[in-house]
């Protein structure tokens, strides 16, 4: 695989621009999405509203622990959590549960586009020292991996989407800004929504 197979993944600056990305890794996925505050939100939304997708308003720092109690209560249906690098730093701490957990059915992709894009854009801390994935593996999530270009596509999509878990990959994304896409934010509906979803087997 090479760059030329994803033309409009790779932004101006050479790094990776998060919706061509997230349609790219997942064009094939129909199973849960649990989405982070604000911009990953508005990332899936952008592929379409689907009830299968639990976007969280107002919930900082929970998307990992929310997903992880959707793979524990539904263990034959795939969960995917997509967040942002603040966010997932806010709640660094669940990696460890989850590794401890270990649900087979969990995958975790973080957008690091190294700003605090919900708070003013400001300069993140993985633009500095901070790996989250190597923190990841040092809470015991063996299954890591980083998406730093379009030849990562591949292997990544298939890790995150059938692979067994715990999996997580940090994208290094592009800072630009896209146009919001506002699905729903009615929380209870939101919620009834979703867990009717879950419901069902597959």
């Amino acid at each position: 695989m090479t760059d030329i197979e994803f033309p409009q993944v790779v932004g101006e600056n050479g790094r990776l621009r998060r919706r061509p990305l997230i349609a790219s890794l997942f064009a094939h996925y129909d199973g849960l999405i649990v989405t982070g505050l604000g911009t990953p939100t508005y990332d899936v939304a952008s592929m379409g509203d689907r009830s299968e997708n639990f976007y969280l308003w107002g919930a900082m720092g929970l998307a990992v622990t929310i997903g992880l109690g959707v793979a524990m209560a539904r263990p034959k249906r795939r969960v995917i959590v997509i967040t942002g690098d603040g966010e997932m730093l806010m709640g660094i701490g669940s990696l460890a549960t989850v590794a401890n957990v270990g649900p087979t059915n969990l995958a975790i992709l973080i957008l690091d586009n190294q700003r605090f894009g919900e708070t003013g854009n400001q300069t993140g801390l993985t633009a500095g020292k901070t790996d989250i994935a190597a923190m990841a593996k040092g809470a015991g999530v063996e299954r890591t991996g980083r998406i730093h270009s379009a030849n990562d596509i591949e292997t990544a999509s298939d890790a995150l989407c059938r692979q067994p878990g715990p999996v997580l990959y940090v994208a290094q994304t592009s800072p630009e800004e896209n146009p919001k896409v506002l699905p729903s934010t009615d929380g209870p509906f939101l919620a009834d929504r979703f867990r009717q979803a879950v419901s069902v087997d597959h």
